[in-house]
């Protein structure tokens, strides 16, 4: 019986574990950057890359009527949650059945907090105040990039391609709830509906809770009475940092928010971070719902 010599285990090893690496690789590229929806690659002259979007159709779609439509952060992390509550709310009618619009993260680069970060918050995000003298542009969130993109790139192509009513809802989870924030106060008649779950509002000594609460002042003029919905959702068993910025959020709203904003705002019972967000999308559907029939 023959004896390997430590280079070859060496050898057997490393292959061994690039087989393993390699194998992992894959299937979290099968699970985060494929869908078993529409799965659609766009060139972004915004962003000067290529991006994918996942695109859910209704149930019996049928081309020649005009859908509701959601644009979620997070590309598949809970998309079937979506699908599934918007198929049983939508049979129950309770809600129009949507098309649901997913954009994922970029798969080989780290993009999350690029996109999702507001423009005056460092994308490698710090509890600490930023001191003053960390200004270079290269080291914030580029959310007002990653906005135009969906507004100047995502909607005109689906637009072009579905019918598309009157109803129209960003949601995002933590970054991605940030972002929505930042959405509403800068962009507040691209859509109808916000859906901020557990935001991030934390960053840089809560700076997305100062900015929302300075811009919130303009946020009547900027829609011109316009009724504009916002959910807000947190999990009751979340930390201490981001249920402090949570409730900074809401007394921003109270002390600043003009009359044309109808915030929903919840906390879930016993969830923590990630919980939330699943336990957010059926009920943020059916409060938007009641504010559209209530504005009817």
């Amino acid at each position: 019986m023959k004896i390997l010599n430590k280079s070859k285990i060496v050898i057997l090893f490393v292959l061994l574990s690039l087989c393993v690496l390699t194998y992992i690789s894959v299937n979290r590229y099968i699970e985060d950057y494929t869908s078993e929806f529409i799965d659609k690659t766009l060139y972004s002259s915004v962003l000067n890359e290529s991006r994918k979007i996942f695109i859910r159709l209704p149930k019996n779609y049928d081309k020649s009527k005009a859908y509701p439509l959601i644009i979620k952060t997070d590309g598949n992390f809970n998309l079937s949650r979506w699908d599934e509550s918007i198929s049983r709310l939508s049979t129950q009618r309770k809600i129009e059945d949507s098309i649901v619009v997913a954009i994922p993260n970029l798969f080989w680069t780290d993009s999350r907090n690029r996109d999702l970060v507001p423009p005056y918050a460092r994308k490698n995000v710090n509890i600490e105040a930023r001191p003053l003298t960390d200004n270079d542009a290269s080291i914030f969130g580029r959310a007002d990039l990653f906005l135009q993109f969906i507004e100047t790139e995502v909607l005109p192509y689906i637009e072009s391609t579905y019918l598309i009513n009157q109803n129209k809802v960003l949601s995002g989870f933590s970054a991605g709830g940030s972002f929505v924030l930042y959405a509403i106060v800068t962009k507040p008649n691209l859509f109808t509906g916000y859906f901020a779950f557990s935001p991030a509002a934390w960053y840089d000594n809560s700076v997305v809770v100062d900015e929302f609460k300075k811009q919130l002042v303009y946020l009547n003029n900027k829609t011109q009475g316009r009724a504009t919905f916002l959910y807000l959702s947190l999990g009751e068993a979340e930390n201490d940092i981001i249920t402090g910025a949570f409730k900074g959020l809401l007394s921003a709203i109270k002390m600043n928010g003009p009359e044309s904003l109808y915030v929903v705002s919840r906390y879930s019972k016993n969830a923590e971070h990630v919980d939330n967000p699943y336990i957010s999308v059926p009920l943020a559907l059916e409060a938007y719902y009641s504010f559209k029939r209530q504005k009817m």
